[in-house]
């Protein structure tokens, strides 16, 4: 018997979805044992030419009454944002007894743990391999392929906009506003690319790794987020000089304070193999207490990564697997206190604009001295900024507390032009 999908949706994701079931129509029967055919599809414009013939599929002009209507198995979720139309589908379809694939990492960080719930007390299955990580399998790979494992830590390259920025600032030497604008001209940035380059984009998606790390509610209120809009052509030349590259990461482990989330330009060594990672590339790394340390590569965003992803949750719902969504039944799901990033330890890379006098690096480390932070390396350029010097220091192992503890007295300094910049080091 076919499995009959209903998508929600018809933007870039969805048309390759449609694509994708077609071309592969044969593979999948071999895969799974039966077709699966887009029998209906629901969007805001009925007539618009989208390049595919979706002629012989029904139209809904509400896609909540297409997740209600018998004659459709699955809902293929791709509306987008956290709630809205795109929550009520959802809902609407597990009411139904309807298994939900979605592509929506907003809606499953937010209400993950909520549809979880649902979809387990229906016995039905919630999908969402394509909202983490484009076609990387790292849902399945959390989920099934390391479940032997306790996961000590989960990090990566979550968005490809920000990757191809600090790429391109690093190979080239660009500044920032150039190559977001390159990125946009290419497709690689929208046009408010704010929720990339803030590092909302990549908070979302780590909320959602560290729940399936850990067995934990998702929680995106506590993951720590920083963008790389302050980072400077400057930042990834003494990044190079210092043998880093600089990577927005996001990171999920379990301290003794609590689940440590956090997204935000890292140093990163040149030779720990997620520095090699370019351009519009995801990767995610996972450490396991038997399998130490794996890693996972690939389109992060894209029509075609996107479908793929979409189609391996169709598969799961054609072979009739049905999992816990987040790894453990969502009512095992752990509610763990936020760590707070004042309590994080690390190394750290500040970058300083000052008057190029003497005195100046005497008060800059009595600061640093004052708040316990020790130095480790120092570079200075004197008369590279107009009237001033850049000075970049690293440090050794300290708390973020003592960091930005001295950093307040730092930037309170008359000497210092204008505010430090901190990047914080990644020894991986």
């Amino acid at each position: 018997m076919d499995l009959k999908i209903g998508i929600a949706g018809l933007g870039t994701v969805g048309l390759g979805v449609i694509e994708l079931l077609a071309e592969r129509a044969a593979l999948l029967v071999e895969r799974c044992g039966r077709r699966i055919v887009v029998t209906a599809v629901s969007s805001r414009d009925r007539h618009r030419d989208r390049g595919v013939d979706i002629g012989a599929m029904q139209w809904f002009d509400d896609p909540r009454v297409m997740a209600a209507d018998a004659d459709v198995d699955v809902i293929v979720e791709l509306i987008g944002g956290s709630g809205g139309v795109a929550l009520d589908v959802c809902n609407a379809a597990i009411a139904a007894g309807k298994p939900v694939v979605t592509a929506n990492k907003a809606m499953i960080a937010h209400h993950g743990a909520a549809l979880a719930e649902a979809a387990e007390a229906a016995g039905v299955s919630l999908g969402y391999e394509a909202a983490v990580a484009g076609g990387i399998p790292i849902v399945k790979a959390l989920r099934e392929g390391l479940a032997g494992n306790r996961i000590e830590r989960v990090y990566g390259i979550l968005n490809g906009t920000c990757n191809y920025i600090l790429s391109a600032m690093s190979d080239n030497g660009s500044d920032f506003d150039d190559v977001l604008a390159e990125a946009q001209r290419l497709g690689y940035a929208e046009a408010d690319p704010s929720f990339d380059i803030d590092g909302i984009d990549a908070a979302h998606k780590i909320a959602i790794l560290a729940s399936l790390a850990f067995g934990t509610v998702p929680n995106l209120a506590g993951v720590h987020t920083e963008g790389i809009s302050r980072i400077t052509s400057l930042d990834t030349t003494y990044a190079a000089e210092l043998g880093y590259r600089i990577k927005l990461l996001g990171v999920a482990n379990m301290t003794d304070h609590g689940l440590e989330q956090r997204v935000h330009p890292c140093m990163v060594p040149q030779a720990a193999q997620i520095a090699q990672i370019e351009g519009v590339f995801n990767a995610v790394v996972t450490e396991g207490d038997f399998v130490d340390r794996t890693m996972f590569c690939g389109r992060g965003a894209g029509a075609g990564p996107t479908a793929s992803a979409v189609v391996a949750d169709l598969v799961d719902v054609a072979r009739g697997n049905v999992l816990p969504t987040f790894g453990v039944p969502a009512g095992q799901l752990r509610h763990v206190q936020a760590a707070s990033m004042a309590r994080h330890v690390g190394a750290y890379y500040i970058r300083l604009r000052v008057i190029d006098q003497p005195g100046v690096m005497a008060d800059v480390t009595a600061a640093l001295g004052d708040a316990q932070v020790s130095v480790k390396a120092l570079i200075q350029h004197s008369h590279d900024l107009g009237d001033g010097a850049s000075v970049v220091l690293t440090t050794h192992e300290t708390g973020e507390a003592s960091m930005l503890q001295a950093l307040k007295v730092i930037a309170a300094l008359d000497t210092v032009l204008e505010a430090p910049c901190m990047i914080r080091i990644e020894q991986l």
